[in-house]
């Protein structure tokens, strides 16, 4: 019996991802399928290739190749400051939480090239609660954090970035924190110091630490619903008692824990917070 064109398709990208897996240790395989199909076959464009089969052996024998791969399908697209409202939001509803902490640790998962964390690490900053914090950065691809070490930007991404600044609520002006350096910008170390930043894989490494906060934002929309299931059990396995959790705009919740597990402190901004003990969290979820 002849398998339809669409059933061929899936076949391929099935065996990719076993490779990938195989050959380079990255898990793909719970990724949502469609957004998956639609960077591969962008790819297969890219690489003027007739099928996906054809990327295989690439994987196999190519490094470079194989490079363009995994960065084409890890979705690195972050800005500082990204939906301003969120993080007026995480100022006006998580900072008196934070404020009753002597010390406090927040996770940025799947961070990125660090814009995310640098954003929290300044609005910290200006409400005095920088000096008690230390923000863990953490993301799948060894290349990004090493962008993300880095702290540098273009000057004209500086004054990008400032409108969503002050819309989150900046009290100084974005280029404040920033020194010049040749034709970049480049974060100041007194930011830049409390920020850990290094590679951690939601879909097969473990908590690392208790946090008070995690913020994983516009990641779980790559995820088909058992692996949300996975990462929401591990955020929440490492989530201090009364933690906030924070999601994308897109993301949400429901369905993904038991209801008692969280209550909304914003549901318009996917700011969340726990309730359950961690013994109460292990029964659930095993």
């Amino acid at each position: 019996m002849k398998l339809a064109p669409e059933k061929i398709e899936q076949i391929e990208v099935d065996c990719l991802l076993d490779v990938i897996y195989q050959r380079l240790g990255y898990d793909f395989r719970d990724y949502s399928p469609d957004s998956l199909r639609r960077r591969l076959n962008f790819l297969v464009e890219q690489e003027r290739v007739d099928s996906i089969a054809e990327l295989i052996p690439r994987v196999i024998h190519d490094e470079l190749f194989a490079s363009r791969l995994i960065n084409s399908l890890l979705v690195n697209v972050t800005d500082m400051f990204r939906d301003p409202a969120f993080y007026k939001s995480f100022v006006d509803n998580v900072f008196p939480i934070l404020k009753t902490f002597s010390f406090f640790k927040v996770w940025s998962a799947g961070c990125s090239t660090g814009e995310e964390a640098f954003s929290l690490a300044i609005l910290l900053h200006e409400h005095g609660l920088l000096e008690r914090a230390r923000i863990y950065a953490t993301d799948l691809s060894p290349q990004v954090i090493r962008k993300a070490k880095e702290g540098l930007f273009s000057a004209d991404k500086i004054e990008q970035y400032t409108q969503g600044y002050r819309q989150a609520g900046g009290q100084r002006e974005l280029s404040d924190y920033f020194f010049s350096c040749y034709d970049c910008a480049k974060l100041e170390e007194r930011i830049k110091k409390h920020i850990t930043f290094a590679c951690h894989n939601l879909v097969s490494d473990s908590v690392f630490t208790e946090v008070e906060v995690i913020i994983c934002r516009n990641v779980l929309i790559y995820f088909d619903r058992s692996l949300k299931r996975k990462v929401v059990s591990l955020f929440t396995s490492g989530l201090h008692p009364g933690g906030v959790l924070c999601l994308g705009s897109q993301e949400s919740l429901n369905g993904l824990y038991d209801d008692e597990s969280y209550e909304p402190i914003s549901v318009t901004n996917r700011i969340y917070k726990r309730t359950h003990s961690i013994a109460q969290v292990a029964s659930i979820y095993h």
